[in-house]
């Protein structure tokens, strides 16, 4: 039985006041002991969250990390070393932000993926189709192709120690959100590709739905057999909201 995972991305949002307000709101919240619970800070507050929650449930992890496993002269990145060394427990890879926007390509993805695999840390690898691809019924090719291009490099087995995130672009901050259905659909998929390879990886893998996941959508879309939880974007910044998120996923 796979645990549930309901992690926050707070993304390039929070000041050291609103931060330590959600803090509190979380420390405040009854979260279910059958789900694992993360947030994605910035990384300007990473050790203010890891200060404010030690000693909750919750983990801690960061939105990105530098390519390079070791220290050195890249100025404004983050090595995985120094992740760990903060608290960190989990890394997002790949977000779609992060793909679209900042131009990372694949190859740069499984250099980052694996970096954070080096350091011990659990990658969080982020897949998912802008809206012209679905229009185009390009969804299963572009999520295909994106998962290929790390178990092609790394292996399946890279997978057991990893988290696959599907995340429809755009359903990321529109408020449109793929029915339980359509969601369903795509994790069955990514669940069926690894399978083809590793039953038993596949079976473990956990695939947590990101786009615009809120309280009252929530049980549902975790009702899916495939979907082992949530990458919460704009309502993990609501203590009370997220702590429902967790709470329907417990469910």
């Amino acid at each position: 039985m796979r645990r549930p995972l309901v992690a926050g991305n707070w993304k390039m949002h929070g000041t050291r006041a609103s931060v330590a307000e959600l803090i509190e709101g979380l420390c405040q919240q009854a979260l279910p002991a059958d789900v694992d619970v993360a947030v994605f800070p910035s990384s300007l507050h990473i050790a203010q969250v890891v200060e404010g929650l030690s000693g909750k449930a919750v983990g801690v992890g960061a939105q990105d990390c530098a390519a390079q496993v070791e220290q050195g002269a890249l100025t404004g990145e983050l090595a995985v070393s120094q992740l760990v060394d903060g608290g960190c427990e989990l890394v997002l890879v790949g977000h779609s932000e992060r793909r679209l926007i900042l131009g990372e390509s694949d190859e740069v993805i499984v250099r980052k993926f694996a970096a954070v695999q080096a350091a011990g840390l659990t990658p969080v690898l982020c897949v998912g189709e802008t809206r012209e691809q679905r229009e185009a019924n390009a969804t299963l090719g572009v999520v295909g192709g994106q998962l290929a291009a790390v178990i092609d490099a790394l292996g399946v087995e890279a997978l057991e120690n990893a988290v696959v995130a599907y995340e429809p672009v755009w359903a990321i901050g529109t408020g449109l959100t793929a029915t339980p259905e359509q969601a369903q659909e795509v994790h069955a998929v990514i669940r069926t590709q690894v399978a083809q390879l590793d039953a038993d990886v596949a079976n473990g893998l956990r695939i947590l739905y990101g786009g615009s996941v809120k309280a009252a959508s929530a049980a549902e879309l975790f009702g899916m057999r495939d979907i082992d939880g949530g990458l919460v974007g704009g309502a993990s910044l609501n203590a009370d909201e997220f702590g429902a998120i967790c709470r329907a996923a417990g469910n």
